[in-house]
């Protein structure tokens, strides 16, 4: 199969693979291993033959409760279904802006950046975030045969995705350059649908505001993923004592992790 990092998925948003990063042992992830991406919910029919013969084994969603009842998951055959809610409501704000969003973002060109930032020092700080992770961490476990791959999502594939990479790349002993160029892809991948999103928003009238904050909740930015970092670092020290003391990885799961996704 063709070695492609963006993959081509017709009817999906931000389906990449994230085979062929080395890290810093000079060990490098495996190919048909690991999937990342947006919702499954719209998934043409060629896109679930795609899927299926990738041996997708496992769909891990990271979806609220009303996320996933509203679009539920196309999964692919054969594959195991795997819930875990990184928040108890979809606080990424991917599907909807509450009220109050909404009001800020009509005055306030920054509000979008402000609200994304707290977004991901929660996703460290939250309990109910960390035993989603735990949970993601405990699937790639036993996603240890040969042939078997396993693919990760939440709406837009950005950040709750986007974190669940950072922790796996993490683990797997990738430099943080990389992490961070695999995080910040998403704006390319994605490019098509945010100027989609602009464009509508400019026929309705919306003011620079307003377009400037929603570009922000739609895309992903360094200071997003510096936010999180920083929590980290504020809270354990280092990301490695973070995936140990709060993800709960032993040195067992890392070097299982490391046998199972580096060749």
């Amino acid at each position: 199969m063709a070695k492609s990092r963006l993959l081509p998925i017709s009817s999906g948003l931000n389906f990449r693979e994230l085979g062929g990063y080395t890290n810093l042992d000079g060990k490098t992830i495996k190919w048909n291993k690991l999937i990342r991406s947006g919702k499954l919910g719209d998934l043409s029919d060629q896109d679930m033959d795609f899927l299926e013969n990738y041996n997708v084994k496992f769909d891990v969603d990271f979806r609220s409760p009303e996320e996933k009842s509203k679009f539920p998951d196309r999964v692919p055959a054969n594959a195991e279904y795997v819930f875990a809610p990184v928040f108890r409501v979809d606080e990424t704000q991917s599907t909807k802006q509450t009220d109050e969003l909404q009001r800020k973002m009509n005055s306030d060109p920054t509000s979008g950046l402000v609200e994304m930032r707290r977004v991901y020092r929660d996703v460290i700080r939250q309990t109910h975030s960390q035993k989603a992770y735990r949970k993601f961490f405990d699937v790639l476990l036993a996603n240890s045969a040969e042939d078997s791959s396993l693919i990760f999502h939440c709406t837009a594939g950005k950040d709750r995705t986007g974190m669940g990479a950072i922790f796996l790349l993490s683990a797997l002993n990738v430099d943080e350059d990389t992490i961070r160029a695999d995080y910040l892809l998403t704006n390319r991948a994605t490019k098509a649908y945010q100027d989609g999103v602009v464009l509508d928003l400019k026929l309705k009238n919306k003011n620079s505001a307003f377009i400037q904050s929603v570009k922000a909740l739609q895309s992903v930015n360094i200071s997003y993923y510096n936010s999180a970092i920083d929590e980290i670092n504020k809270i354990s020290g280092s990301m490695d004592n973070y995936l140990k003391e709060y993800l709960k990885l032993s040195d067992q799961d890392i070097s299982d992790l490391r046998k199972i996704y580096l060749d």
